[in-house]
Order: C-alpha cells, then structure tokens, then sequence
C-alpha cells in the first residue's frame, strides 16, 4: 500500500540537511578517538581552525507519500563555544555549514542544538543562504508535549488531576506549552520573572480554554509542590537543582542551554528528567552516523526538516523566537501523516527506554 501511494506522487526524491555539532569535546572523540588523549583546550583550539562539512549522506527516509535523502553537515564547534565566542564568527560558522549543504543539493536546512540559539535564532542564516531555514522549534514543542504527558501516564499520573508547573511561561516555547497544557489538566502555575506579563498570560489561558491558571514568581517554592514540570526558560546557567523537586516529579527540560542540572540526574533516581521525545522515522532510514539513539529515530528537529521535505513544503517553517500554537498544530499533523511519531524519550542526550522509566518510578515509592 505504501510502494503505491508513493508511486502516484510521483517519486521524487526530495532533498534536506541538518547542521549540527559536538556538544562538547567528548562528541569530538567518536568521530576522532586520538582526541580523547588531548586536553579539552587543545582540542577546541582545532576545531576553531576547521571548516564545516559533510559528515554523513542519510538515505531511506520514505512515507506513503514522498522519499527523502539528506546530509549531516557539522559545525565544528562545541556547545560552551557557541555561546562564548563572538556571534559574528559562530553566525559565520553556521552559514558557512549551510553553504556546504546548498552545494549537496539540499532543498531544506534544519539547524541543531545550539546553532539554533546563537543571534536571532536563524533569521541571519536564512536571509544570508538561498534555501530555507528551519529550527525545528514547532516539532520539538509538539513532541515535548506529548511525550510529557505519555511519560506521565507512564509514571502513574492522570494529567488532568495533576499539579502541572511551566517555568518560563512568558517565553515564546513556554507560552504555547503552556496554552496545550492548559486544554488537559485543571491545575497549571505559570512561573516566571514578570508578573504583568503572567498576568497577560493567565488572561490568555482563561479566555481560550477556561482554565484559571495560577502565577507564580517564586521558582523553589512552585516547583517542590509540582508532579509535573515543562520548562523553558532563557537562562544562561541552570535553575533548577536536586532539592528542588518531589519524588517522582517529571521534569521536561526544553531549553537550551539546559535548565536542569546534571547533579538531578546523578543524585534524584526518584525523578524523571526527559528532554523531549524520540521520534520514529518512517521507512528503512540509515543516517550513516551514530549520535547516541537507537537505529530508525532521531530528535524531533530533526525529524521537522524531513517531514518539510517529504511534505514539499521548501520554507522556513520555524524562525526566530515567536511560535504559534497553530504552526505546532500544523507540524504535528504533517508528521502523523508522513508516519513519524513519539518513540521513547531521552534524557541527557541519553535515550530512556521503559525499563529506565520502571525504575525511577520504583525509586520514587520507597522514598
């Protein structure tokens, strides 16, 4: 049945990229072992002096209705370079990885982890290449969201009777978070810095759904009382610690650079931290590299470049700070046609699988 709705459509191959780069040293030494041997310094002192390129040709991207083949393109710096180096050469940097996409052929570019975040989140990139950009903000979201409530549901929870907290509920990804949320349970806080605008946000929420949401400015004391946590704020260093959370929290951390300190997951086994879902890819997909999920599955910005691809749709479908509820509608509803949907979760650049899950729930009755 697939082989011949595809054949109607013509069988056009259709073309993307996405950029993406080491988060740190250590991703260096997958590609490059010899690294592993040399002090971080010296090792991010090269990548400076590299240019961006192909990593790997990425082929059996296929749905009902369209095939799709695409390149990683590396940009060789790592996370904590990114954000301290100036802007001008990291934009430089990401343009110039988009250059070597365009010559692949690329009809689409998705842009990954921190390449997204630097300057004005992709619009320079767009306006300084000749093919469409992406972030994959709208598909991060919308899995985000359902894989926060799956895992919920998979700690015990029933998201309408649950204490649901959004932590940079103001922000363009918090306030459509939280505009979902609010359709599903009857008690959401609104965390953030500026009360007016909580207050902006709250009036929002209670004219389109019903719900009167609460708002908050006190962070440890909203989050200590919540079973469930979507958070998203713009800081730069982390915010949210061990002992701020109660056993068998779930915690769904959307920023970048992240808001959950790494020390949650190394001290609280009775909290379950995900970053947003894994996401199944339709057809016998091979991306020629490993980074670190299991095979046929991919993170969601990555999986709304190629659903743009498969869906013909060469434009830049997610740019700058500003989301809508309807573009994260819209996104959703292309990948469940195309046949992409929530496969598991990670955690920590980690994939959790049920068994994980299992345990943190366990943890979180003997505490």
């Amino acid at each position: 049945m697939v082989e011949e709705c595809y054949e109607v459509f013509g069988g056009t191959m259709e073309k993307f990229a996405f950029v993406f780069h080491p988060l740190d040293v250590s991703y260096v030494a997958m590609k490059y072992p010899f690294t592993r041997f040399l002090p971080p310094k010296v090792v991010e002192a090269a990548l400076k002096f590299m240019s961006p390129k192909k990593m790997s040709h990425i082929t059996g991207v296929r749905s009902a209705y369209a095939e799709a083949e695409g390149w990683f393109v590396s940009c060789p710096l790592t996370a904590r370079q990114i954000l301290s180096l100036p802007e001008e050469y990291v934009l430089n940097m990401v343009v110039r990885a988009g250059r070597v996409a365009e010559q692949l052929g690329a009809r689409i570019i998705g842009l990954g982890a921190f390449t997204k975040v630097v300057g004005d989140a992709g619009l320079s990139v767009a306006k300084a290449l000749n093919i469409p950009v992406t972030t994959g903000n709208s598909y991060t979201v919308a899995t985000a969201v359902e894989g926060t409530k799956e895992a919920a549901r998979m700690m015990g929870y029933d998201l309408a009777e649950t204490s649901v907290a959004v932590v940079g509920a103001t922000g363009a990804i918090g306030r459509v978070c939280a505009e979902l949320l609010s359709r599903e349970t009857r008690n959401v806080t609104l965390v953030g810095r500026d009360t007016p605008k909580l207050e902006l946000l709250a009036d929002r929420i209670l004219y389109k759904t019903g719900l009167a949401a609460r708002i908050s400015t006190d962070l440890k004391k909203t989050l200590i009382a919540a079973d469930i946590i979507i958070t998203v704020t713009s800081a730069v260093d982390t915010v949210i610690e061990p002992e701020h959370l109660k056993p068998g929290a779930v915690v769904c951390d959307v920023a970048r650079p992240r808001d959950v300190s790494r020390r949650v997951a190394e001290e609280r086994p009775d909290v379950l931290v995900i970053e947003g879902g894994v996401v199944a890819v339709p057809g016998d997909v091979d991306f020629g590299f490993n980074f670190g999920f299991p095979p046929k599955t991919a993170y969601a910005c990555m999986a709304e470049t190629m659903i743009l691809a498969l869906e013909r749709r060469y434009e830049s479908f997610t740019l700058g700070r500003e989301l809508t509820v309807e573009r994260v509608e819209e996104i959703a509803g292309l990948a469940a046609k195309h046949g992409f949907k929530l496969d598991g979760f990670r955690s920590f650049e980690r994939a959790l699988d049920e068994d994980d899950i299992t345990k943190v729930k366990e943890a979180a009755r003997k505490v």
